[in-house]
């Protein structure tokens, strides 16, 4: 039964009182506000289906997101955690001082034509959405703050963009490793060499560790993935080479068992070799434009594929769990399929020949 008291300040409050569910009470300006929620929040709860919404009207997305980075964020791999931290802040100066109710397919939909009238890539976008999609299910499922649905779910994500094709030609795969041989640092031309060769994402190579690595097996263990799955990577000549150039490094720390090692952090703990800035350096002096070390993934995909290996074979190698990414990664020089294609032509031109030749020409029919 709903009580409607007038307070000292002018204004009124209505507290509900039902068995079986908490004492829920809301203070409003007008009288017939309070009624019609004591009313509104009767019917609820004699149907079933009545859940406190006051933290989520307290609770701002500016909080929910803090909260968010600090439970949630943690649990996931450091690259992702830093990912989400530069998202995180876009949607907190957009939309943080709204309220979580407040927060309506409506308000996430302008939101998304905001950032892709602003330029914004549609893959930013989707991510950005993806985030907060996640954000509402956390407060929804653990948070139970009194959160119907999710907003993010009846508004339309933007598709996913083109799939970069950038190839490193041979003539700047000389010039990007001239110029990372030059730095004083050698072990960024290590990594590159070796990505090119192995087809490994940049976070797998920085934590690679000398137990992980068998050079006269030749392979390398890679535990800690981008999908969470363990996979051994075969290792060709010029992987050893530059695996065993970096394990040779005279600098290397007693007590670091990091191949490519980098400085120790504010905590003194040692992490893998930054390569950010060395490529920046590397990429400029070479003259290289619109190139990212993720490029060196693509690149190296694409050229099992040109060396005739099947799509087992190279997904086994990059550890890509779909043909469908595996597809997105692999870029195919149509000049290179040209001297395939040759080739193929003239191994069946010779067997046609292999099959006409010793057949005897038929004796033409002469009449009497």
């Amino acid at each position: 039964m709903a009580t409607l008291t007038k307070t000292s300040a002018g204004r009124w409050k209505a507290v509900v009182r039902r068995q079986g569910w908490p004492t829920s009470s809301k203070t409003w300006r007008t009288k017939r506000d309070a009624e019609d929620w004591a009313r509104r929040t009767e019917d609820e709860m004699a149907r079933g289906v009545y859940q406190n919404r006051a933290p989520a009207e307290r609770l701002t997305l500016s909080s929910a997101i803090d909260r968010y980075l600090s439970e949630v964020t943690p649990t996931k791999k450091e690259s992702t955690q830093a990912a989400e931290k530069v998202k995180a802040r876009k949607l907190s100066a957009d939309l943080g001082q709204y309220s979580l109710v407040a927060i309506t397919p409506d308000v996430v939909a302008a939101y998304r034509d905001r950032q892709l009238a602003n330029n914004k890539s549609r893959d930013t976008v989707r991510l950005q959405l993806a985030l907060l999609s996640h954000l509402f299910e956390i407060a929804i499922k653990e948070w139970r703050i009194g959160i119907w649905s999710n907003p993010c779910r009846a508004v339309r994500t933007p598709k996913p963009g083109k799939a970069r094709d950038r190839r490193l030609s041979s003539d700047e795969e000389r010039k990007l490793l001239s110029a990372a041989q030059s730095q004083s640092n050698p072990m960024l031309g290590l990594m590159i060499r070796l990505a090119l060769a192995t087809a490994m994402r940049a976070g797998e190579i920085q934590r690679l560790r000398r137990c992980d690595v068998d050079l006269n097996r030749r392979t390398a263990l890679l535990r800690d993935t981008k999908n969470n799955q363990s996979r051994t990577v075969p290792l060709t000549t010029n992987a050893v080479r530059a695996l065993r150039t970096a394990l040779d490094n005279p600098v290397r720390p007693i007590d670091c068992d990091l191949i490519f090692f980098g400085e120790p952090g504010r905590e003194g703990i040692r992490r893998g070799f930054q390569y950010g800035p060395g490529w920046k350096r590397a990429t400029r002096d070479a003259g290289i434009a619109d190139l990212r070390f993720h490029d060196l993934r693509h690149e190296a995909v694409s050229r099992l594929v040109e060396m005739g290996l099947g799509d087992q074979e190279v997904a086994a190698i990059s550890g890509h769990k779909s043909m469908q990414m595996l597809q997105r990664y692999t870029h195919l020089r149509a000049e290179d399929l040209v001297h395939r294609l040759d080739a193929l032509d003239s191994s069946t031109a010779a067997d046609a020949d292999n099959d006409y030749r010793g057949v005897e020409a038929p004796i033409a029919e002469t009449r009497p």
